[in-house]
């Protein structure tokens, strides 16, 4: 009976949230590590997450290392601290590292071409900059390249291989022209480390970065015979295949919670672990510098040498440095406050990504309360800014009136009822005016019922005009004030399909077969005269997702994926190959179905 009761008692426990705990003592972080175990524990319930574990270090010190759920279910093996995960983009701030330690040695310079260290490197561009790709602009997302790329024919070609994908590729933007997230920009950091170190990428990271370090787990090539620490992955509780990738760069490394506060500690170290100095201290502050301020379009976005700088979701405690990851099932979250010398790394076989993101963030602010006193506001129920009396002029709505290309894709703006409106992907959005002078967000569901936006409910929207470009700008409010993102641009031209109905239609890859994930799946539709292309992506587990992309063509040969800015973005570009016509899309060459 008691054994009855007992698992009574776990399901009534995980149908709630844990309640945080009212107060903590200073320097006692017993209540905090109780609570967090039991939201952890209902948060995996809740999200179907198999396996996870976390590591909350100070300073030098681990406080707390653990491990919840299964690293393989089906033997019962639990998770641990040492419990061996992908970390995805996490990997980056560790080719950073290495970048950074090959700068100290003068044998790489921030700001000199990309091109001194990997002979060969071109990318097509449309643009008139001609300005060249820095090792200091793939570290910050601001070359311009496109986001990923399939190249190589085998599931780990050689690093190499990224040069000659990349010259039958496009650029998405100029050089520093604005922050965008590039896998295939850190591939290529990568590589120049390999070329200057003259050794393969993995060899140098385990000897440069991970053994200084004493992350003796870890590895950027587990090779054939993967470690028993290692976690499988999990999609709903069911063991999914996880695919090797070509840019181990960018996402490519194994490792544990255990391991990853080793690099914490660097951190909080001033660069140095053990008897080693891995970094020196002037590398690591400037790792740190926001580097971006003087970029316009980046608007409130601040990112260092790899680090995501953020002073909104923690307040009173210097920024927060921090970088996730999400690779196949696993996801992963690190952040540090390094004015408190507190970090924390949370990592997972399965399950969404706001869910680490919350733990670690949870974890990091009752861990500065404890350390120093500072404790976080109670979160405050946002207040929408209230709605104008009265409409605006028939001459204000005109002047807004107009196609938009935004980070939803195309927005189409008209007149009403005496009102503004959008089209957006098919759902009809009213602009209300508010009294502080911006545009609000409403959307009614089948033109009756108010539903919630969540944030964006609370977004205020207003033109701008910003390096000479017409921009709708989102302010956001918080707790440490306003945040404004960039939302898109006004198309000056009528948008115009041309030959691109012609190709309407299901096409199949002819190559990008990288024995792993791979696009199942691609068809371009017209819908209210704009152009999508529906793309889906699989590997031998199944479907592993798909998107609605929203194109703008720019010529009969190439068209773009919709984004905050005209004329930029991802190129879809039409081909000849054998005198048949195809479409190249992120490496990926198109044949069209019959």
């Amino acid at each position: 009976m008691s054994l009855w009761l007992g698992a009574i008692a776990l399901a009534v426990g995980c149908s709630h949230a844990p309640r945080r705990p009212p107060t903590v003592n200073r320097g006692d972080y017993s209540s905090t590590i109780a609570y967090l175990s039991a939201l952890i524990r209902y948060e995996m319930d809740k999200n179907a997450v198999t396996g996870l574990s976390i590591a909350l270090v100070d300073d030098q010190r681990v406080l707390w290392a653990e491990g919840f759920g299964y690293a393989d279910k089906d033997k019962a093996v639990q998770a641990t601290a040492e419990t061996l995960y992908r970390v995805g983009s996490i990997s980056k701030l560790f080719t950073d590292t290495a970048t950074m330690q090959l700068v100290e040695q003068g044998r790489i310079a921030l700001d000199r071409p990309v091109a001194d260290y990997v002979p060969g490197f071109h990318v097509r561009s449309r643009f008139s900059d001609d300005t060249a790709v820095t090792p200091r602009q793939l570290m910050t997302h601001h070359s311009g390249l496109l986001r990923d790329l399939v190249w190589g024919a085998a599931p780990t070609p050689p690093l190499a291989e990224v040069v000659p994908a990349l010259k039958e590729s496009d650029a998405a933007y100029p050089p520093g022209f604005v922050f965008s997230y590039s896998n295939v920009g850190l591939a290529l950091l990568g590589l120049a480390v390999q070329n200057v170190a003259g050794t393969p990428y993995a060899d140098h990271m385990r000897v440069a970065v991970l053994g200084p370090l004493g992350m003796t787990h870890s590895s950027f090539d587990p090779g054939p015979s993967p470690s028993p620490q290692m976690s499988s992955s999990y999609d709903k509780g069911r063991v999914a295949h996880e695919p090797r990738i070509p840019d181990l760069p960018a996402g490519g490394l194994n490792s544990s919670v255990a391991d990853m506060s080793r690099f914490l500690a660097m951190v909080f170290a001033g660069g140095r672990s053990g008897d080693h100095q891995v970094l020196k201290p002037e590398s690591l502050s400037e790792m740190l510098r926001p580097q971006n301020a003087s970029v316009p379009l980046d608007l409130d976005l601040r990112i260092g040498l790899g680090w995501f700088l953020d002073r909104s979701t923690i307040q009173n405690a210097g920024p927060l440095a921090g970088h996730g990851g999400a690779i196949g099932r696993f996801v992963s979250q690190l952040f540090a406050l390094p004015e408190h010398k507190l970090g924390v790394v949370v990592l997972a076989n399965s399950g969404p990504g706001e869910i680490v993101g919350r733990i670690a963030t949870e974890a990091l602010k009752l861990a500065l309360e404890v350390k120093t006193g500072v404790r976080q506001p109670l979160p405050a129920v946002p207040s929408k800014v209230p709605a104008a009396d009265r409409p605006w002029p028939a001459a204000a709505q005109q002047e807004i009136v107009g196609d938009y290309t935004t980070i939803a894709g195309l927005a189409h703006v008209y007149t009403r009822g005496g009102g503004l409106h959008a089209q957006v992907n098919g759902r009809s959005l009213d602009l209300v005016p508010r009294t502080d002078g911006k545009l609000g967000l409403d959307y009614r569901w089948l033109g009756l019922f108010h539903l919630d936006l969540g944030p964006l409910g609370h977004a205020g929207l207003s033109r701008r005009t910003l390096a000479g470009r017409e921009l709708i700008v989102a302010t956001l409010g918080g707790p440490q004030g306003d945040r404004q993102i960039l939302v898109g641009e006004r198309l000056k031209q009528p948008k115009e399909l041309g030959s691109w109905r012609q190709r309407l239609g299901a096409y199949r890859p002819v190559n990008g077969d990288l024995g792993g994930a791979t696009m199942a799946g691609f068809r371009l539709r017209e819908t209210k005269g704009d152009l999508f292309a529906e793309v889906s992506w699989s590997d031998s587990s199944g479907d592993l997702g798909s998107a609605r992309l929203c194109l703008v063509p720019l010529s009969d040969e190439e068209a773009i994926v919709a984004g905050p800015l005209a004329g930029m973005g991802e190129v879809i570009r039409r081909i000849e190959t054998d005198g048949e016509e195809r479409l190249w899309f992120h490496g990926y060459i198109l044949r069209k179905l019959p």
